[in-house]
């Protein structure tokens, strides 16, 4: 910080946190990003082989560095490592790798109690929360034992941060081979195999197509809610365009319009056994469902090569049970369930978090039992989580710049 030479603390060397970072210094605040892996964009390089942004190049760009335009319209998950790598390179970015932070405290404060408050005198001699006289506002505790501080800290661990398997009755029993989808690559080692594929949003529909053009010998989707799937682009026009255009109007509006987009793009899949949702797209995106954006699942349901059933219940004798009271023997059951944010020790204890586990505040707004901490990348829009990163990059910047002076 201009005042103190402390630097603001940054977690996660992702595009979040990258581009957060590169925000801070071009107004000419100091930062250094704590990352716990070796390298930056962790997540990204651990994602599977075929991913692509599902975003158009020319919307997915963090400040101060386009994407280069070699990297195709739709990016491979590859290029977006690539980019990344760059980014950091060009604005001069302070990654400190190997660094875990896993727990945040304020300055002055204790374990559940904010300065000012009970049992608190130091605090209660800050009425303005600042901490130290350097300014200091939060202790971070990482691993070996360090205790780093800071005037401000941004949050940027990334919304698919810890993976979620559900605890299916019976999951011990089963013989055959499961895994969650972080751990899927490239169907090479399911060719020939009896594959069920669980979740029908964007990671298990482009999995389940993945699978099918790589060999697999049959491939099950297990949907528990039918998505409401969208083409990337329709006529050349990116389906995240329409959703940038769209974000401002009323909800049922937007249900009624992309309603009639997707007769008219998108096939009919309920003779298949993917019926269209009852809710509205809109609605259901304001619910944390995201639509998934076709990469493939729909000719392969049309085709019969992809085959949709029933939600995942329970295993028994090392079979699957349906919520139809089918059951199957699937060889590999691939679990595309999410994951969870992971921030119930980081910062559970400050009140800060919903009961989702989400951050109360996001982007410039801070929570009033924690001024000084940003969070960014713990959201799932429409209109494109690298843009809308790019975006909180600015605003971040801007808030802690305006708190410094």
């Amino acid at each position: 910080m201009p005042d103190s030479g402390t630097p603001v603390h940054i977690l996660g060397a992702g595009p979040g946190g990258l581009a957060t970072a590169a925000a801070l210094r071009e107004r000419g605040i100091s930062a250094v990003v704590l990352e716990r892996t070796d390298a930056v964009g962790s997540s990204w390089r651990s994602h599977y082989d075929r991913l692509r942004l599902h975003t158009a190049r020319t919307h997915s760009s963090l400040p101060g560095l386009p994407i280069p335009r070699a990297y195709g319209r739709w990016v491979a998950r590859a290029d977006v490592v690539r980019y990344l790598e760059q980014y950091a390179a060009h604005h001069r970015i302070e990654v400190a790798t190997g660094v875990e932070v896993h727990r945040l405290d304020r300055a002055n404060g204790t374990e559940s109690e904010t300065p000012g408050g009970a049992g608190d005198p130091e605090g209660a001699k800050d009425p303005e929360g600042t901490g130290d006289p350097e300014g200091t506002q939060w202790v971070l505790h990482a691993n070996g034992g360090r205790r780093l501080t800071a005037p401000a800290v941004v949050v940027a661990t990334g919304y698919n941060h810890t993976p979620h398997l559900p605890s299916w009755p019976g999951r011990d029993s089963f013989t055959g081979e499961l895994l969650h989808a972080s751990r899927y690559r490239s169907p090479a080692p399911f060719a020939d195999r009896d594959v069920l594929v669980v979740g029908a949003g964007n990671t298990g529909a482009e999995i389940a197509a993945d699978l099918v053009e790589g060999g697999a010998g049959r491939v099950r989707l297990a949907v528990r809610t039918p998505p409401h799937i969208l083409r990337r682009s329709t006529l050349g026009w990116p389906s995240q365009r329409s959703a940038i255009l769209c974000r401002r109007l009323p909800v049922r509006l937007v249900d009624r319009m992309a309603a009639q987009l997707t007769k008219l793009s998108v096939p009919d899949l309920a003779p298949y056994g993917l019926p269209r949702p009852e809710a509205g797209l809109y609605t259901r995106a304001r619910e944390g469902a995201i639509p998934v954006l076709d990469a493939g699942l729909v000719d392969a349901v049309r085709q019969g090569k992809v085959e949709p059933v029933a939600a995942v219940e329970s295993f028994e004798d090392g079979k699957v049970l349906l919520a139809d009271g089918e059951t199957i023997s699937p060889e590999v059951v691939i679990a595309a369930t999410g994951y969870r944010r992971g921030l119930e020790d980081l910062v559970g204890h400050l009140g800060v978090l919903d009961s989702r586990g989400l951050p109360r505040t996001h982007g410039r707004r801070t929570h009033p039992a924690a001024p000084a901490l940003y969070f960014t990348g713990f959201s799932n829009p429409l209109s494109g989580n690298l843009r809308e990163l790019a975006l909180d990059a600015r605003r971040i910047a801007k808030a802690v710049a305006r708190a410094a002076h």
